[in-house]
């Protein structure tokens, strides 16, 4: 990656969004806090985008808002939404539903989560190709207060991660984080592989850190 800062400093690395998106491991699990809609869209479209380029499947559990603004775009790009669906290279999921189905009494029920889960990812996979995925259903706990279920599906998904060679995308609103903002931040990081700036600085650039569980995020 073309990088300004050593890797392992925990400072940001400048990185083109492209060779950053095509160097992630299947394993992979990446958060971005930003501070507005339009730095997290942009970022999603690229992730997608470079996702349909590389012939992957595309897995987005967003929320209906999110989901519409997305799909303006990628028709915008000039992507047929119609034949990737049917060719299950995009499978676009509601977050709210697909939440829904495995949550009991307040928590994720892991056998749930991974029976649904599963269910998808084998969809994705059912013509060999490489799977990334986005999801927002952590975002919805998170939003709702419910810290503590946010905090353990994050681990369901690093679970999964590491058995179904999942590249996992997750993004949280800055605006969300009103109290102990740093303890709040790190503790959601922690659960991810890397981070990516929600500041906006340049289209043709990504920052992002590796996360060191021992240091809190700038």
């Amino acid at each position: 990656m073309n990088s300004r800062k050593n890797k392992d400093s925990g400072e940001w690395i400048s990185c083109n969004p492209q060779v950053f998106w095509g160097e992630i491991a299947p394993y992979e699990h990446i958060v971005q806090i930003y501070e507005s809609k339009a730095v997290f869209l942009d970022l999603l479209e690229g992730y997608v985008l470079d996702g349909f380029r590389a012939g992957d499947c595309v897995i987005i559990i967003a929320t209906n808002e999110h989901l519409k603004a997305l799909n303006k775009r990628l028709r915008k790009k000039g992507c047929n939404l119609g034949a990737l669906i049917s060719d299950h290279q995009y499978i676009p999921l509601d977050a709210a539903e697909t939440l829904s189905t495995f949550m009991r009494n307040g928590l994720p029920d892991e056998a749930l989560f991974m029976a649904i889960i599963k269910s998808i990812i084998s969809k994705a996979k059912a013509r060999s190709r490489q799977v990334r995925a986005f999801g927002e259903m952590v975002t919805l706990l998170w939003e709702q207060g419910h810290n503590g279920a946010t905090v353990q599906l994050e681990h369901l998904w690093n679970s999964f991660c590491q058995t179904e060679s999942l590249c996992l995308f997750c993004a949280y609103p800055k605006v969300g984080f009103t109290q102990s903002l740093d303890d709040s931040v790190h503790s959601i990081c922690c659960s991810h592989s890397k981070v990516i700036s929600g500041t906006r600085r340049s289209q043709l650039e990504l920052f992002y850190k590796v996360v060191d569980p021992k240091k809190k995020p700038d």
